[in-house]
């Protein structure tokens, strides 16, 4: 059976349309409650970001979950890997996540953890799934579930953040400039930040409901790198709207990606004898990435872009370590899910360890031109399967002769194809990028 509503992230859509409605959310509070409450007694726990049609939903599923006889425990503007870490911490049946992460404010979404901080097993959401398609019925009066609020979540997540460096770690003399984009870190960054001794500043950082990652966070960083020079600051700390990516500034105001950070992350461990297998990247993973922990003898393998298929591989080959480049990283040494705030924190330890400046060190990984155009077609016919577009994705694949490599892909979202070369000479990758987009366009007209 396919999934009609869960895509690899969760349920996502705008605000009025389809499927995110209250109605919508008041029965997918219903049908999840349903579905939990058959692991036994069923406890819900339920944060969100900033946005303000997280009021409105929070409301919605809140009663959902009630009438099916969850009970519910609401967290309020919390990061996304806060609710997976305080799901097993309070030892509830699930996690549920109001959010759309970097999107727009008028979008919203929902995010699905299990008691054990990782994502729904797939049986889970098709039972969820089936249940969205069912008559809604409501248990008897005695049977509802009960609400409550956790008034110390803030404090608990600061406090698990914290614990993913030594006991005595202490960041004093660090200066640090750090965007929370309005959104769900807004309280606990700079807390935790601070409370390990860094000179903190802070940006974006006042929500109003309306500002969720407007021209600030990981997604715009032009503010971050100004003030990062502005104040003369060691570097500066971008998150997202929900707080389980991250992006860096140096010094200089160069932005540092995901695929640096991954790196930074991944070779310090592997340095101390703790990496524990490979690293696990996506498909849109620089090349330079690979080539460089090759040459530190690190296994590297791709996965589909998604945190989901990021998770699943190295679950799969119980490695630590994965990641995207747009800055969403997982280090399941200390958690069970992509955390902005914890990832952030194994990069200044990996800092600190070698006495170095995030300038520094980052240039330990070249990075290979990659160039991206987004070609749109007409949605009938996947001009991927062309024979004319194959032979030339092959053909092109052999003249980089290992130096380089092709990836085209349909978008999962919009209907586009996304064609992407990456090689070491940059004019050449471009001519490449700009032959295969054009040869696209034409098998798509």
């Amino acid at each position: 059976m396919s999934k009609k509503y869960f895509g690899t992230d969760g349920i996502r859509g705008c605000v009025g349309v389809y499927p995110i409605t209250p109605d919508f959310m008041l029965k997918l509070g219903w049908a999840a409650g349903m579905a939990f409450r058959k692991m036994g007694a069923c406890k819900v726990l339920v944060g969100k970001d900033t946005r303000i049609s997280g009021y409105m939903f929070e409301s919605a599923l809140e009663a959902g979950l009630t009438s099916a006889g969850a009970d519910v425990m609401l967290l309020g503007p919390m990061p996304t890997p806060a609710i997976a870490y305080l799901s097993r911490t309070f030892q509830a049946e699930a996690g549920i996540v109001i959010s759309a992460s970097h999107n727009p404010h008028d979008d919203n979404g929902i995010k699905f953890f299990s008691g054990k901080g990782t994502k729904l097993p797939d049986e889970l959401e098709l039972m969820i799934e089936e249940l969205l398609d069912a008559p809604m019925t409501v248990v008897e009066s005695s049977k509802i579930g009960k609400v409550s609020r956790i008034n110390d979540a803030s404090g608990r997540y600061i406090e698990f953040c914290k614990s993913s460096v030594p006991t005595g770690t202490s960041f004093s003399g660090l200066k640090v400039v750090i965007d929370c984009a309005h959104g769900a870190t807004y309280k606990v960054a700079p807390s935790v930040f601070r409370e390990l001794g860094a000179d903190v500043v802070v940006l974006s950082a006042q929500p109003n409901g309306l500002n969720i990652n407007d021209n600030c966070g990981s997604t715009h960083m032009g503010q971050l790198q100004a003030a990062v020079l502005a104040e003369h600051a060691d570097l500066g700390i971008a998150f997202d709207g929900d707080g389980d990516r991250v992006l860096m500034v140096d010094h200089t105001g160069a932005i540092v990606d995901g695929d640096e950070l991954l790196y930074i992350i991944a070779r310090d461990l592997h340095e101390r004898g703790k990496l524990q297998g490979g690293v696990v990247g996506t498909l849109m993973s620089n090349l330079g990435l690979e080539l460089a922990l090759a040459e530190l003898s690190i296994p590297f393998i791709r996965a589909n872009v998604g945190d989901r298929y990021v998770i699943a591989e190295l679950l799969e080959r119980n490695w630590l370590v994965g990641g995207e480049n747009s800055g969403h990283i997982v280090c399941f040494n200390h958690t069970t899910t992509g955390d902005a705030i914890i990832a952030a924190l194994q990069v200044l330890m990996a800092l600190k360890a070698r006495n170095e400046g995030l300038a520094q060190t980052r240039q330990a990984l070249r990075k290979c031109p990659q160039v991206l155009i987004n070609v749109r077609f007409g949605g009938g016919e996947n001009p991927l399967e062309h024979p004319a577009v194959k032979e030339a994705s092959a053909r092109v694949t052999q003249a980089m002769a290992g130096r380089g490599r092709v990836l085209l892909r349909k978008s999962g979202t919009e209907p586009l194809v996304r064609v992407m070369v990456e090689g070491e000479d940059e004019a050449q990758v471009r001519s490449y990028a700009e032959e295969l987009a054009k040869l696209v366009t034409e098998v798509s007209a």
